[in-house]
């Protein structure tokens, strides 16, 4: 089941990637393909910890310029369907802990295309102070960037 979008609290990108649903699965997956992509560059991403379950732990890493790597992402995985859906949240940690600073729960879908995979990313917030604040720092260009350095690694083969 999918989130109903509320405009007044969610942000939504999407994109038609062309490549198969599996090879955007395997992206999302595999945490050397993933770091290859989640941060725009040229920043760099190290995964910590992806423990594609249900209440298992989504730490990501970041550095910037050669710098070093610093917290991105302390997340728990809510929902993970093969090839279909993630849905994660930095409102707890993993192993279903609550963070200190909840901020947004995304639901990443993915559905078969003609010319691929339909890839829909959605951010949701508790406040409409929330959504906004994560609209002026850029959830368009950041997440746009991430899903379009997606797609080039993918689309490739």
């Amino acid at each position: 089941m999918n989130a109903i979008a509320n405009p007044e609290l969610d942000l939504t990108i999407s994109r038609i990637i062309k490549a198969p649903r599996s090879a955007v699965w395997r992206a999302w997956t595999d945490p050397t393909r993933f770091e290859q992509w989640w941060i725009p560059a040229p920043a760099l991403c190290r995964v910590v910890a992806m423990d594609l379950k249900p209440g298992g732990a989504f730490v990501t890493h970041m550095s910037e310029d050669g710098e070093p790597f610093s917290p991105h992402l302390d997340a728990c995985f809510l929902a993970v369907d093969d090839e279909e859906r993630i849905v994660f949240t930095n409102a707890l940690t993993g192993g279903w802990r609550p963070a200190e600073q909840p901020f947004v729960t995304a639901v990443i879908t993915l559905r078969d295309h003609p010319q691929g995979t339909d890839y829909v990313a959605q951010a949701m917030h508790k406040s409409q102070a929330d959504r906004d604040k994560h609209a002026e720092l850029g959830f368009h260009d950041g997440w746009g960037t991430v899903i379009a350095q997606l797609a080039r690694m993918v689309e490739k083969g």
